[in-house]
Order: C-alpha cells, then structure tokens, then sequence
C-alpha cells in the first residue's frame, strides 16, 4: 500500500481551542445559543487538569473567610457536576472522562475532535481565518475555518501563533502597585504538578523505587510540606520555570516522576510513617498539570488590586474567590520556602471583567481559563477550573452573541455588554451585582404571585432578578412542607409558550468530586438533597387549570418547560418532591412569550 497524506476541511461559526472545563463550557456555551460550534481537544479525554490523567479537583469559590463557605458557580459548571453526581456515584475518575464526554457529544450545533491539536493559525489581516490542526489518531491535517476563535488550551498555541500580545513570568510590583509581586520583574511561572494515589492492600506492601528517582530530602523542607497523609498525592511535587515553560516541559516532567516516587519512597522507607506500611501506589500521574504560562492581553489586564479591592466593572461577567495562592519559585527544588503563600483568602468573591477575555490585538480572538488578560499574582487566584468555567461559559456566550449582531468582541463590550449579561443570566450563570432585567421577561408584569405555603422568604421575591440568596439578603421562597405549590397571575391574558424555573441545590455546599469523597458542611459527594426532583406546570385557561408538563426525575437547577403558545391569566408551578428536603426552594420564575 501506498502512504495516504490526509487532509479535511471543516467550517463552523466558532472554534473552541481546548476541551479542559473552561472549553467545554464555552463550547457549550455558544452551541445551546445557536452557533454550530467545534470543541478541539488534544487528548483523548475531555477534561484537562480534571481529567482522570491528571485529576485536579474542580474548585473555585471552593471557601471564603473566615467560615469556610463556598458561593458555588451555577451555569453550565454546575450542570456538568450535577451529571456526575447521577451518573458517577462511585466517584471514578476514568468514569468522570465519560461523563465529561457524554456532557458534551449529546449537545447540538458541536462537533467535538479529539486527539486533535491546533497549531497554527491561517490569517487574514489581523483576524484568524483558519486554525491548522493535526489529529494523531487519524494522521490528518484539518483546517478549521471559523468566524470567532476562542482559544482555552491553557498555554494558547494558536493565540501565539496568531501573533495574540501575551506575556509570561512576574510583573513587577511597581507596574499594577501589587503588594505580593516582586520588586523587579522576572520570568518565574508556577509550576506543574503530578499526583499520585494509594491505596491499603490490607497486607505489607514493600516499595522499590524506579531508576529515575530522586531523593526527597524531608531534613531541608519547609514545615508547611509536611506529609499529614499519602493517599491522595501532594500538589507540590511540583515544577515551575524562569524561562519557557512550555519547552521544559518534557525535562520537568523526566524530573517529575522522579520527584514524585521520591517523596513515596520517603513515605514507605524512612521508618517515619509506619502507618503507610500495607499501603502500595494505586495510580501515579504521567501528564504534569500546567499553572502557569502564557497570559494574553485584552483591553483590561485584571490585576492584585482588582481582586482584594472587590472593584466593581460594568463588564463583569464572571467571578472568583480563590485565594491568592501563589505557588513558590522551584517547586520542589526549592524546599526551604513553603510550598504555596497563600498571601489572603477573600471574605467576598470579586469580579471579572468581559475586557479580559479577548485579545487587544486579534479582533476574533477570545479566551477562557488560566490564558487571560491578568498579572502573574491575578492568576494566583483565577487560574482555579470552575472560575474558569464561569468565563468559557461568558465568552461561548458573547461567540453566539457576535455572530447575532454582526460584531466582533470589542464591540460587543463596548456596545451590548448588558444583553451578554442578560442572557448569562437567563442561563444560570451568577453575575455579581448585576440584577436581571430582562425586557422580554414576562414573569415581572405579573399582578401578583402567591404560594400555598411559606416557610421563609416570599414568593415576589422570585421576580427580583437575583437568583441566589446574596450574604444576609433573602431572594429565595421557600414552601412549608410538600406538595406546594406557586401561581403567576396576570391581570389581563398573556401569550407563552415557555416557563424557566431556578431551583435551589444549595450554592453554600461544594458539589465538586473530590479523591477522598469529603462530607462535611460546606462539601457533598451525592446529590443535593434541596434539589427539585418532581414537579408540574399548569395554565389556567378559561377559569381552568390545564396540564402543560411534568417532570418526574430533574437533574437541574434551571427547570425549563416549553409547550405550545397559548393565553393564558395564570401559571402554576406544582412542587411534589426533592431529592430529600422536606421543603421546595425556588429562587427565580421566569415566562415568555412565542
């Protein structure tokens, strides 16, 4: 047979680069808002840094001070955690790969390309035309041509390729007046990490290290690498880089693996932890999770002050509350410094701007993830998954949203930033103070809205735009026991045809899975018992209550009945069961029209 050279041609309206989870939800994100859409990951499995390759749990607003809570990120983040909840009670990261994949192959309007890597980028003028990928399993060249890019593969090959204004290393503390960042500015980036899991065999488990370990030097570490358990891996076997992360990758992750069977033949060998004695490695990493690389410059760089400062941005469409936890030059070769700073945890989630997520100087060139527009002591915080979740889902949104009006990202900030937010807003996504409003809302004109019962808050609360409860402000309704059941009059007959529904799944409780399945107050591995299991929705037409559908098994926040238009004066939302509560919590309601 005869080599093959083969080569594919593929058009969509916008190109996902990267199917970690802030490139999942962008994808998702501008398909379910009608652009057809394709997702390129370079691995066989979706995921990134939580793939079961490399298996870092998915926080974000994960704690806040000083108690510990979380203000869970809703959306499409949320719905991907709730799908594993159901669908991986086991807590199986190699399932989770599945389930990750079935999230995203059942969606319309997205194609989805594995083993696939973008790069480079074809130009015309300033703007990209096409993206060059290369497909390892098929040995084909695609060319993906697209009218918006939104590049979320953490290091940005195609944005760099493009020409896309990035920078790499520390900012010096002069430049963005940050108290955390260096005197003068440098090239140090955080570190990638391996992981590791082990598991009691119940018997005595001797361990021999490989030919490529290197010692771990316990007698030189800071006290905060102290080694309290073993199971589940360390976060700082970990290594960064002055210079190009990128192209020491290879060598970082040789040392790596080395590094990482050191501190496990520390752990099974020096006699300190007599307790690891029947316990044996049960996976071990190959595949470093990259921190830290490239940073591409928007119109707004999101920095230090930013984030402590709470400032407020008429843009923002996404937020974060990780603390700046900035990991320490060297990693593990430098063990005399603590392994992370730590430098403040946040009491308050502060906000990121719609500026910060294009490019300042490829027009049709958006990003989500640890890529975008930020110093160095910014990402400290940012760069967590489930925040950067928040911003795919913003700029797959704001995709579907250029392609609707006819502009490219800079004017859609500059122009129609409030209809992106309204929409992510419709969607589920939180966006910190910034109520909606929507104008095609029909729920608002209601003339009134009861309940059966109330156990607390009020059922007009469920139209005052905000659709968790904020601090100590109440925007919630909550019924006095089960079956109950909420009516939305209106004075005069309206035209709907579809219904929307925020429920409750207690946004004060992490759903993320976790290696050592933690139950606690503030983290869950089941689904939330507050969550709406079955429920009905009713018209009244003609002085009478007519079925217009039933849900028996919801596995969403956001509840969605659509049915043919009708008038009607009224609508009633019958709440049957949860998943646990003895109470139904609403947090929103919203109608629409044809």
């Amino acid at each position: 047979m005869e080599y093959t050279e083969r080569k594919q041609t593929l058009e969509s309206d916008v190109a996902v680069i990267g199917g970690g989870m802030a490139g999942i939800c962008a994808a998702v994100a501008a398909a379910r808002n009608g652009a057809k859409t394709t997702l390129v990951q370079d691995r066989p499995v979706l995921g990134g840094n939580a793939s079961s390759e490399i298996r870092v749990h998915v926080n974000g607003v994960t704690h806040l001070r000083p108690n510990g809570i979380p203000e869970r990120e809703t959306g499409i983040i949320e719905e991907i955690l709730l799908h594993n909840r159901f669908r991986n009670p086991q807590e199986s990261y190699p399932v989770w790969d599945h389930v990750l994949y079935d999230f995203v192959v059942r969606e319309r309007n997205l194609e989805l390309m594995l083993n696939t890597q973008a790069i480079e980028a074809v130009m015309s003028g300033a703007k990209i035309e096409s993206a060059r990928c290369w497909q390892l399993t098929t040995e084909t060249e695609i060319t993906i041509g697209a009218e918006l890019f939104i590049d979320c593969s953490g290091d940005g090959l195609l944005a760099a390729s493009a020409g896309a204004v990035f920078r790499t290393g520390r900012e010096a503390a002069s430049e963005f007046n940050e108290k955390y960042a260096p005197e003068v500015s440098d090239g140090w980036q955080m570190g990638a990490s391996l992981l590791l899991l082990s598991r009691d065999m119940g018997k005595p488990m001797p361990y021999e290290p490989p030919s490529y370990v290197i010692r771990y030097e316990a007698e030189k570490a800071h006290p905060k690498r102290a080694i309290k358990q073993f199971v589940d891996g360390f976060w700082w076997v970990e290594l960064g880089s002055e210079f190009d992360i990128i192209a020491e990758q290879e060598t970082n992750r040789h040392k790596l693996m080395g590094y990482m069977h050191g501190v496990w033949d520390y752990i099974k060998n020096s006699g300190e932890f007599p307790e690891a004695d029947t316990y044996a490695l049960d996976w071990v990493g190959s595949l470093p999770g990259r921190r830290e690389s490239r940073r591409f410059m928007g119109d707004f760089v999101l920095s230090e002050g930013d984030l402590l400062g709470h400032r407020h941005f008429e843009d923002v469409v996404a937020y974060g509350g990780w603390s700046l936890d900035e990991h320490c030059p060297g990693g593990i070769e430098n063990l005399s410094e603590p392994p992370s700073y730590f430098h403040e945890g946040f009491t308050e989630i502060y906000e990121i701007p719609f500026r910060s997520l294009y490019s300042r100087n490829v027009p049709n060139l958006l990003f989500a993830g640890r890529n975008v527009s930020q110093t160095h002591i910014a990402l400290s915080s940012s760069r967590v998954m489930a925040t950067g979740s928040l911003m795919g889902q913003a700029v797959g949104t704001a995709a579907s949203l250029c392609l609707k009006k006819g502009v490219l990202p800079r004017e859609l900030a500059q122009n129609h930033v409030s209809d992106l937010q309204e929409q992510l807003l419709r969607d589920d996504a939180f966006i910190p103070r910034r109520p909606a409003n929507d104008p095609d809302d029909l729920a608002p004109r209601a003339s009134r809205i009861t309940a059966s019962s109330t156990c607390s808050g009020d059922a007009a609360l469920l139209t005052d735009g905000v659709s968790r409860d904020v601090g100590d402000e109440i925007h919630h309704w909550q019924s006095e026991g089960l079956p109950a059941d909420v009516v939305v009059e209106w004075e005069r007959p309206v035209s709907l045809s579809r219904v929307e529904i925020k429920c409750d799944t207690n946004v004060r409780r992490n759903i993320l899975m976790r290696k050592d399945s933690k139950v606690t107050e503030t983290f869950w591995n089941d689904v939330p018992q507050e969550l709406l299991k079955a429920l009905a929705l009713e018209a009244r037409v003609g002085g009478e209550w007519v079925p217009l559908g039933s849900i028996e098994s919801n596995r969403t926040r956001l509840i969605t009945f659509s049915f043919d238009s009708l008038e009607t004066t009224a609508v009633r939302i019958v709440m049957k069961e949860t998943y646990g509560s003895p109470n139904a919590t609403l947090f929103e309601v919203r109608c629409y029209g044809a």
